[in-house]
């Protein structure tokens, strides 16, 4: 990696380095203020295959290309270009704070002594992420909790990663999984869905979206036993549903739990024990009250612990705060 020379004075002339997140490829996709400072920059850095994506915007313009494991030099090359004044739009696919290039250019930034009220000035463009463009084109998949895991160890020692698919596989989240597969790196998606396995249903509903918006977007639905059959690669992203997503008419869906509340074959009624606005009555004071009686009963910490699938030590810190009138007081008044 080429090394950034020191920040200069606040008299030199300074540019700008623009972070832009140019959405899933497709152009109809990109904000117009994305579009919009690409069309204001003197000069465009990015990964090869981004450039290609936005190739109809770059007349006139420097062009910087980088290959796959560049990302550094181009945070170097972005703020070498603008200390020398320029403009720069560096790009990445989907959201630049989102595994682009927003992080490493921040760290090439500090390294260089670069602060907020440096001359450089430095503004992040948001755009749809895969897991967002991913989502779209399958149905409704994100409706509740989720989270992204990145199955690329190149940065990231194995372990940490499967620490990661293994808590939110127990932890019941809808999951995306970001760079899956590679010519190179082709055991990490059979790993992940063996710890997805030891907590969800061999029939959980899972997507394979390869290439979103683009033109050669393929779009698959499998299950958790049957997914590493698929054709993955580094242009697909997996999504993998919680215990109730379900797939029906070629629609990916995870309810946001509105039935647990409410009869949606009755009109929408609230159901017994449950009020319209409040929590439910298996919300936090009400498994509270739970939690109390069943400690009551004679249920020792590591039989409660076990029962609701928490950790002994918050069970037993839970316990030891009993649930105050002011707390119950608070619920009502929500």
């Amino acid at each position: 990696m080429t090394t950034p020379s020191p920040i200069p004075d606040a008299a030199s002339t300074a540019g700008k380095i623009m972070l832009v997140g140019i959405g899933p490829g497709s152009e109809a996709h990109m904000t117009a203020r994305a579009r919009q400072a690409i069309q204001e920059a003197d000069t465009v850095i990015g990964y090869v295959t981004y450039i290609k994506l936005v190739a109809d915007l770059l007349e006139g313009k420097e062009i910087i290309r980088k290959s796959m494991t560049e990302e550094l030099d181009r945070a170097v090359s972005a703020l070498d270009a603008a200390r020398q004044g320029k403009k720069v739009a560096l790009i990445s696919s989907g959201d630049a704070g989102v595994y682009g290039m927003a992080g490493p250019t921040y760290e090439v930034l500090f390294q260089a002594g670069w602060t907020p009220d440096d001359p450089v000035q430095v503004e992040i463009i948001p755009g749809a992420s895969a897991l967002n463009s991913c989502a779209a084109l399958v149905g409704a998949p994100l409706t509740h909790d989720f989270c992204a895991i990145s199955l690329s160890d190149l940065l990231t020692p194995w372990p940490t990663i499967a620490r990661r698919l293994d808590a939110v596989a127990m932890a019941d989240f809808v999951v995306a999984l970001y760079n899956p597969k590679s010519g190179r790196r082709t055991r990490q998606i059979v790993e992940a869905q063996r710890l997805f396995l030891r907590h969800r249903r061999p029939d959980t509903p899972v997507a394979i979206v390869k290439s979103a918006y683009r033109r050669r977007e393929q779009i698959l639905f499998t299950t958790l036993d049957q997914m590493t059959e698929a054709d993955i690669g580094m242009l697909t992203t997996v999504l993998i549903g919680n215990s109730n997503t379900f797939v029906r008419h070629g629609l990916m869906v995870t309810p946001r739990g509105y039935a647990n509340k409410y009869d949606l074959e009755q009109g929408g009624d609230t159901r017994d024990g449950e009020k319209r606005g409040r929590s439910l009555s298996t919300g936090l004071l009400g498994w509270l009250d739970t939690l109390q009686a069943e400690h009551a009963e004679g249920l020792d910490i590591d039989t409660l612990a076990a029962r609701h699938r928490l950790p002994a030590d918050y069970i037993r810190s839970t316990l030891m705060e009993p649930v105050t009138a002011t707390a119950v007081e608070s619920e009502e008044n929500a």
